[in-house]
């Protein structure tokens, strides 16, 4: 362990400059650095988990598929602006139920942050961590969540009728892959909405660490300033 620290207090060194890193130790610099990715982490989650976390959030919501998207128009002029809008509501909703699930496998994540992850995370650019957590939970919480956003799209009729024409669509070529269903669309979604606002926490901690809620976050990203 304390070689593991010795060789993080040599990477947090070559990235910052010596003399505001004085005040600091090895511990605390590895703390510091979990901590902030825990908080930015799970603050992203409490955001997106709400009630119109994504619904309410322009940056994340969820619209319709691009393939409904592009006879919408047409859906609407035959009277069919309910089942749109109730689609993209249960989309919505779902994520907001899924995306809680998020938080246990992104606190492990931290937890199991190797010192070459650290080295990364800290000599990289403002996402660097947002990348670290795209590399290591991005499949685990496909996972989690398609069960999660199946249940809550089943209920809608413009969802089945869309799976049923979808994977015919996938076939030829006019449909992504990532969009054959509605749940696996809603899905992938999701998780470019939770790492999105991940991506803004940790650009804050980065530009403002006096705006973190920890003193030893603010000590360290501080230092790095």
């Amino acid at each position: 362990m304390l070689r593991i620290l010795s060789g993080l207090a040599m990477i947090v060194i070559s990235a910052c400059a010596a003399a505001s890193l004085d005040s600091i130790s090895n511990a605390d610099a590895v703390s510091g650095l979990k901590q902030a990715l825990s908080d930015g982490s799970i603050a992203a989650v409490a955001k997106l988990g709400v009630q119109n976390g994504f619904l309410g959030n322009p940056r994340v919501k969820i619209p319709l598929p691009p393939s409904i998207q592009r006879v919408e128009g047409a859906m609407r002029a035959f009277g069919m602006s309910k089942q749109a809008d109730d689609l993209v509501h249960s989309m919505n909703r779902a994520a907001e139920t899924a995306v809680i699930e998020a938080r246990p496998l992104l606190v492990d994540a931290v937890k199991k942050m190797s010192v070459q992850d650290a080295k990364k995370i800290l000599t990289g650019g403002d996402t660097a961590a947002t990348d670290y957590f795209k590399r290591n939970t991005q499949k685990p919480l496909a996972k989690r969540f398609l069960p999660i956003v199946k249940r809550a799209t089943d209920k809608v009729g413009l969802a089945q009728q869309y799976n049923a024409i979808a994977g015919q669509g996938v076939a030829f070529g006019l449909v992504e892959e990532d969009q054959a269903t509605i749940e696996r669309y809603v899905t992938q979604k999701t998780l470019d909405g939770l790492y999105l606002m991940i991506g803004e926490q940790e650009k804050n901690f980065r530009k403002n660490p006096v705006g973190a809620t920890s003193d030893i976050v603010k000590r360290v990203f501080g230092a790095m300033r």
